[in-house]
């Protein structure tokens, strides 16, 4: 099982250009309520967390949340591709012992992400689209864009 975290906007339409390669593992969906979010539930797995939003209550609400959603789901890595409500969730993962995998969202070609920042502190892999972003993520992987026929 792969748990896969992101924010709504274009940091789900970055998970849902992965496709691909989680359509054909099971897989689940942590992120926050909204009508991106909530259509997504109609064909997916979805869990929802309170959206941190950069308040530290919050953020501690998400964090704790999410302990309950990796007992029930039992993921064998956690893939995200940003934003705020990926960080409680990687931490919670990393505290578990539970690989995470960051992707520096593609809207990031000159410097690192607030999310990427953070989760690049302990992630077990960081993948980045831009080749501008080395120096931030020096033992990261230049990934190319996920996007189809994106920048390579």
């Amino acid at each position: 099982m792969i748990l896969l975290t992101c924010s709504a906007g274009g940091h789900l339409t970055e998970m849902r250009q992965l496709a691909p390669f989680y359509s054909k593992i099971p897989h689940a969906f942590i992120t926050f309520e909204r009508a991106d979010t909530l259509s997504l539930k109609k064909t997916e797995n979805v869990f929802f967390i309170p959206r941190p939003g950069r308040n530290i209550l919050n953020t501690l609400r998400a964090f704790f949340a999410v302990f309950s959603i990796l007992e029930e789901v039992k993921p064998q890595m956690v893939i995200s591709t940003g934003a705020d409500v990926t960080v409680p969730v990687c931490l919670a993962a990393k505290l578990k012992g539970i690989p995470v995998v960051f992707i520096e969202s593609y809207c990031r070609p000159y410097t690192p992400s607030w999310s990427g920042r953070i989760i690049s502190l302990f992630a077990n892999r960081v993948l980045y689209q831009w080749p501008d972003l080395k120096k931030y993520y020096p033992s990261g992987t230049y990934s190319g864009s996920i996007f189809a026929g994106g920048e390579k």
